[in-house]
């Protein structure tokens, strides 16, 4: 049967494993990123990984979900921020097929997320639908008319990056206002700060507003109300059939799901009401590695 590497590149860890051709993930490990230390040695870790799978299994290629704006027809990162210095431009594919000597294919973290969920997750069988996911930013991908769509030059999906307050905080990609400064993790982690005075721990805040404490019911009604005006203008603009909402954030479950549902469809037209869905991803930080081994499948299809 045939086997694949899997390999997940984030800011914050390398996810990896072994996925065969029917979804299912074999083995799935991690190690801590140490993104500050540059691209460079960030290739040294994927080699390493990529050594340890090979001598457990035997595979038929390597698939990578990565961080950044890729090229996924070169494997080559476009444009990575300085989360990870020094990793623009570089050639993934191209590195890791020279040290393993097998097939490999690229594509971006999010990218994978949905098509993860498509393959074996909450958006089987959906052909129109948004991926968004929630961390230390915003990332985005848009699942159009049965496919993914990466744009003219793979840059599609930058939700995390739409202005929602014109001349607002400054955002790591050097504009104002974006998106993510306001409805991710770490923006809804800067409110609580705010609130409460101090730092809290996220598990620890959704205990209070799960509870109803007023202070933290406040935050996060504030902090669902940027989020959901974000998703408003996304549903109108692409009207899809479902949003997927991937990211640590979705380990909150249907106290998240349900203040979503109730905020944004108030604020949706009646047409696009009428058969959007709002789903939390299913497959939870799996979902990219089983993307990156759709992706190498798709793009490798003699194998398959």
């Amino acid at each position: 049967m045939m086997q694949l590497g899997v390999i997940d590149i984030g800011g914050t860890s390398i996810k990896y494993g072994v996925v065969n051709r029917e979804g299912i993930l074999v083995s799935h490990d991690s190690t801590p990123t140490d993104a500050l230390k540059g691209g460079k040695a960030l290739m040294e870790k994927v080699f390493i990984i990529c050594d340890k799978l090979m001598e457990q299994y035997t595979l038929e290629g390597i698939a990578i979900s990565s961080a950044g704006q890729i090229d996924h027809r070169n494997g080559v990162v476009v444009f990575a921020t300085d989360n990870i210095p020094g990793y623009t431009g570089t050639p993934v594919a191209e590195l890791v097929a020279k040290h393993t000597r097998l097939p490999v294919a690229v594509e971006n973290d999010v990218n994978c997320t949905a098509l993860g969920d498509y393959w074996q997750g909450v958006a089987k069988g959906v052909n129109d639908f948004l991926c968004i996911t929630i961390g230390t930013g915003i990332g985005g991908a848009l699942f159009l008319n049965g496919r993914l769509y990466t744009g003219a030059h793979f840059s599609a999906g930058e939700i995390g990056h739409l202005c929602l307050y014109p001349h607002g905080k400054p955002c790591t990609c050097g504009n104002k206002g974006c998106y993510e400064q306001y409805a991710s993790s770490s923006a809804l982690a800067e409110l609580a700060k705010a609130e409460f005075g101090t730092r809290i721990d996220l598990k620890e805040f959704f205990t209070k507003a799960k509870q109803g404490e007023a202070k933290a019911v406040t935050v996060f009604e504030h902090w669902v109300n940027d989020l959901t005006t974000g998703l408003q203008s996304l549903v109108h603009i692409f009207n899809p059939q479902l949003i997927v909402i991937g990211g640590g954030i979705s380990a909150q479950g249907d106290f998240l799901l349900d203040a979503v549902k109730s905020s944004l469809y108030k604020k949706i037209m009646p047409n696009h009401r009428k058969t959007l869905e709002v789903k939390l991803a299913q497959q939870d930080n799996k979902a990219n590695l089983l993307g990156a081994a759709k992706h190498f499948l798709m793009m490798n299809e003699s194998l398959t």
